[in-house]
């Protein structure tokens, strides 16, 4: 170990003890008083819920901890969007499971909660998982509703996505725990089979003050749409259960009997620990995202048995590719080379940078994936693609472009990991959530955005430089220094994982030892749903 390890490992220990402090304070969810109100009602809370559900021992991979995360403060805040979503084991089953929040303003719908709440209905769709819904929730936030309601990726496309999972017969299951109010009322009723708690549970398009504003007519809430009602004459729901536990125990056996799942044939065997130490991921990645590094030490503590079969090893080499295995399951790596080499030219620091025979090299291996049925990891550490005079005359674009080709029309489900920099072209070349990655994560290291802060920023700079000289004012060298500090600092907010989780660009921000942990969890889900598409890379041929 040496000074510069040791220095790697104290900066990214931190920032995961940074990462497990805030997830810490998001599972608090709407806080002490507002969950000792839902306790005072009988009710278990969503997280609760979602541990006395899944099967005990088991992983559970959440999905979208961060939405929401500093957004919403005129409101008072909306943690994770009040809504607990992720895979999880229910009867040895892989499922979706989606747990409303009630702590959180009383479970309502905010713009993020209905996209969060759609990413889990794509996640279950892509994979044909079967999906679980604790409802809980007061419907949409009324403040807010010309921003969740009428849009096509807005609150009404939920039961959309419940129409079609029924008809391709990916099972939906609906557990009534609190209020299921208006348009949301919709949801568990369109799902395959619905159940209601008594006395906590109840569902109506209009609540008894609603009716009486609207009808005349006084009624309790109970009466209108509680267990009795829809369990013994409405006929609304199946099932009614005395207490969430004995839901929660409903749901189990149901999902007990489930049929198995198609296979999509993912290749898999006996799961091994990488050979080399996976503690060292602290160490090897650097304390800056400017720094060089060795990719393969990453990826030789990733894989199992640290075995790796690296494709085109002297060719292309700004980024690696290659086959391995991730807790016994066949993986295709497609990864950004960091390091300082020495070529006939000199020294030659890769940086992330995507050069013309990288790109070329990609293609075709991503390409190889698709025909042997493996799924595709990628490890993003990219700036972007090479620039200048040179590369231009060397076909970057067209090389590029067949590699975004590659990406984009990949059957083979994609996973993506971001370690460090996601800058530019090379976001999308590297698989960004444009491109469809079944699930994508940060580490805490990684940083989003069209460019980095310092070019960002001097190019801002100089554009509001002129915007200024314009108006004839004068800038002095305070000024200038003033205005760059004020707008790095805009700019770097906006790069960190955080910022991109709370709107859900990223599934979420893991610790770099859960790697493994989500691309299996990923790669089970997708071997649900066998591939029906036919690869083919369209117009720009390799």
């Amino acid at each position: 170990m040496n000074i510069e390890f040791n220095k790697n490992e104290d900066v990214n220990k931190q920032m995961v003890y940074e990462l497990n402090h805030k997830l810490k304070k998001i599972y608090l969810g709407g806080g002490e008083k507002n969950a000792a109100k839902q306790k005072a009602k009988g009710k278990l809370l969503a997280r609760e819920r979602i541990n006395y559900l899944i099967d005990e021992g088991s992983n559970f991979l959440e999905i979208g901890a961060f939405a929401a995360d500093g957004m919403y403060a005129e409101e008072g805040g909306c943690p994770a969007a009040g809504v607990v979503c992720g895979i999880g084991y229910v009867s040895k089953r892989q499922c979706m499971i989606v747990a409303n929040d009630a702590t959180v303003k009383a479970g309502a719908w905010f713009p993020m909660t209905a996209k969060k709440n759609l990413r889990a209905q794509e996640i279950a769709m892509e994979n044909r998982l079967p999906v679980i819904y604790l409802v809980d929730s007061a419907g949409v936030y009324l403040p807010m509703q010309d921003e969740i309601f009428p849009d096509k990726e807005h609150f009404g496309r939920m039961f959309r996505n419940n129409a079609i999972m029924s008809s391709e017969g990916i099972v939906q299951i609906s557990a009534i725990m609190g209020a299921c109010v208006a348009g949301g009322a919709y949801l568990p009723i369109m799902s395959d089979e619905a159940m209601i708690v008594e006395g906590t549970g109840s569902v109506f398009l209009a609540g008894s003050y609603l009716v009486k504003s609207a009808i005349g007519e006084e009624v309790d809430n109970e009466t209108l749409g509680g267990a009795t009602t829809h369990c013994e004459i409405s006929g609304v729901t199946d099932y009614k259960h005395p207490n969430d536990e004995a839901c929660l125990a409903s749901i189990k056996n149901i999902m007990s009997m489930l049929g198995a799942p198609q296979n999509a044939g993912f290749d898999r065997v006996k799961s091994l620990k990488p050979k080399e130490n996976e503690l060292d991921l602290y160490g090897i990645l650097p304390d800056s995202r400017e720094k060089p590094y060795e990719m393969m030490d990453i990826i030789n503590r990733l894989v199992d048995g640290s075995e790796f079969e690296e494709y085109k090893q002297g060719y292309g080499q700004s980024i690696v590719c290659g086959l391995g295995r991730i807790d016994g399951w066949a993986v295709g790596i497609v990864a950004n080379q960091r390091k300082v080499v020495k070529s006939k030219k000199g020294e030659m620091q890769f940086g992330g940078v995507i050069y013309s025979d990288s790109a070329d090299k990609a293609a075709r291996f991503i390409m190889n994936c698709n025909q042997k049925k493996i799924p595709l990891v990628f490890l993003q550490d990219v700036t972007g693609f090479m620039v200048g005079s040179r590369s231009e005359q060397g076909g970057i674009i067209k090389d590029g472009a067949k590699m975004v080709n590659a990406v984009a029309n990949s059957v083979v489900p994609k996973f993506t990991i971001i370690i460090g920099n996601s800058y530019g072209a090379g976001n999308y070349a590297m698989c960004g959530k444009a491109y469809d990655p079944r699930l994508i994560y940060a580490w805490p290291t990684a940083k989003i955005a069209v460019m980095g802060g310092a070019q960002a920023a001097k190019t801002l700079l100089q554009i509001k430089q002129s915007s200024l000289k314009n108006s004839g004012e004068e800038i002095t060298p305070e000024k200038e220094a003033e205005m760059l500090k004020e707008i790095t600092d805009k700019y770097n907010s906006q790069t960190t994982p955080y910022y991109a989780a709370s709107r859900l660009w990223v599934d979420g921000i893991i610790d770099p030892l859960e790697t493994r942990k989500v691309i299996s969890m990923g790669i089970a889900a997708a071997n649900q749903s066998p591939i029906t598409k036919k690869f083919n890379v369209g117009i720009i041929q390799t």
